[in-house]
């Protein structure tokens, strides 16, 4: 007898752990089916062991820079072994938090490999070997892989993906990293701060491309400024893999092929949906690419088959997963009969971005560029990190505030920050976005002073001609 739940969850990511607790908390008997790590890649290879590296490098480099703040610190090194040991730790103490979150709802876990076997049943592969699970609903939950090179596949030794990079047996003398989104940036931005030579090779004309371009703009001079070579309008002709080094060929903008050697590569050009072998055509699902098409609440076109996060179309963020699973099990109480639940779809548009570069960047909602491409006549505010005593007073008075508005009605259309803690700024925005704020809402705000959320105030101030401080 296959055993029996309301919900059965296939991954236990961001997304799929919360919608298993949140489907618990609306009384479903659930289940959640993992391979690996319960958390997924996000808290054990992803968002949150990334942010505890980054936060090394970012002290390594404050105690650097300690004479610029009148203290005094001497023989200054990293130890890298300890720095990713640190990493870990925080990895594993997150993965012992949903294995406490799992127990407190009361969710079955079943440890193995899960594949869809027809309407209602999931077969999971594990260590003690072969269980079929039913349930009423399934959400597909499975998340991504990185992507890649062709000609060059990672072997964890010279060339990486994120997830070699996170536990490196050396420090890369020369780094060359692939792709310059918010992962490759990020790993570029860390290993520049512990002493690596870095080049990041992008074939967009601008680097964090999917960002405002004053922000891409601003990004490329301030990691210019720190050391690194970064070459946009650019590609990767091939990779000689060899036991000391890589040899690359790279084609710059103007078309000239050019070689170097580097100590390690770290491929960083998108990923890959976990879709494939998990039984997709037997239930009738269709996938594009990998990418499972959903309704903005998440049903798929098979009857109680839903899916969430990086095997649904972007933006590939943990927020954004995390997000779906709450309306995805909302959804499925209701069609089991919950009267007191209202899920609504999620508003793309209102989902917010952040790169733990340094300079960190944060936005929400359309770019400049976006917005009048969809035809918006705007109004666009812009205030520098350098007219805030805040930030003068931390010693980071780089960076800006940007803020685009729908011209004719006040609409907040965007927002884009880079600079120190924009990371944890941005969601003012978010909130204000989310409930239709206009800018004479944001305007008649008050912003505690002194904060670096006064150039918040400002950059709108700033779009209708009132900033104060400059």
């Amino acid at each position: 007898m296959a055993e029996q739940y309301d919900v059965i969850v296939l991954g236990s990511g961001p997304g799929g752990y919360v919608a298993a607790i949140r489907c618990a908390q609306l009384g479903l008997k659930t289940a959640i089916v993992e391979r690996e790590n319960l958390g997924g890649i996000c808290l054990n290879w992803g968002c949150i062991p990334t942010k505890a590296l980054l936060r090394s490098a970012e002290v390594l480099h404050n105690m650097k820079h300690a004479a610029a703040y009148g203290l005094a610190a001497d023989n200054i090194r990293a130890d890298l072994d300890a720095v990713v040991k640190r990493s870990r730790g925080v990895a594993k103490q997150l993965n012992q938090g949903v294995t406490h979150l799992m127990k407190k709802n009361k969710i079955a876990v079943h440890m193995g490999t899960g594949t869809l076997n027809g309407a209602g049943k999931l077969e999971v592969q594990g260590e003690k070997g072969s269980e079929t699970l039913s349930a009423k609903h399934i959400i597909v939950a499975t998340g991504a892989r990185a992507r890649d090179l062709p000609f060059a596949p990672a072997d964890g030794n010279r060339v990486w993906t994120y997830r070699h990079a996170m536990t490196p047996k050396e420090l890369p003398s020369k780094l060359l990293v692939i792709g310059s989104g918010a992962i490759g940036i990020e790993f570029a931005s860390f290993y520049n701060d512990m002493g690596s030579e870095v080049t990041v090779v992008e074939m967009m004309d601008r680097i964090v491309p999917v960002e405002d371009a004053d922000v891409s703009n601003f990004l490329e001079k301030a990691l210019t400024k720190q050391g690194m070579t970064i070459m946009t309008g650019a590609g990767v002709e091939a990779l000689e893999v060899g036991p000391k080094g890589v040899k690359a060929r790279l084609k710059g903008k103007d078309g000239k092929v050019a070689e170097a050697e580097y100590s390690h590569v770290i491929v960083a050009i998108g990923i890959i949906p976990n879709t494939d072998n998990i039984g997709l055509e037997d239930v009738g699902i269709k996938a594009e690419r990998g990418i499972i098409a959903t309704d903005g609440l998440g049903r798929t076109n098979a009857p109680g088959i839903w899916a969430i996060g990086d095997v649904t179309p972007g933006p590939w963020l943990a927020h954004k997963a995390s997000h779906e699973g709450v309306i995805a099990a909302e959804a499925i109480a209701q069609a089991l009969g919950n009267k007191d639940v209202h899920p609504h779809a999620m508003d793309k548009r209102n989902i917010p971005g952040c790169t733990y570069c340094h300079p960190q960047i944060a936005s929400v909602g359309l770019t400049e560029a976006k917005a009048k491409e969809a035809g918006y006549a705007v109004k666009v505010g812009n205030f520098p990190f350098i007219g805030n005593g805040k930030a003068i007073a931390l010693g980071e008075p780089e960076g800006f505030v940007k803020t685009v508005f729908d011209a004719r009605t006040g609409e907040l259309l965007g927002a884009h920050m880079i600079g120190a803690e924009v990371t944890e700024l941005i969601q003012g925005y978010v909130v204000g976005k989310t409930l239709e704020t206009t800018e004479a809402e944001l305007m008649a705000t008050v912003f505690p002073h002194p904060t670096l959320s006064e150039m918040m105030h400002e950059s709108v101030l700033s779009a209708y001609g009132r900033a104060l401080h400059i």
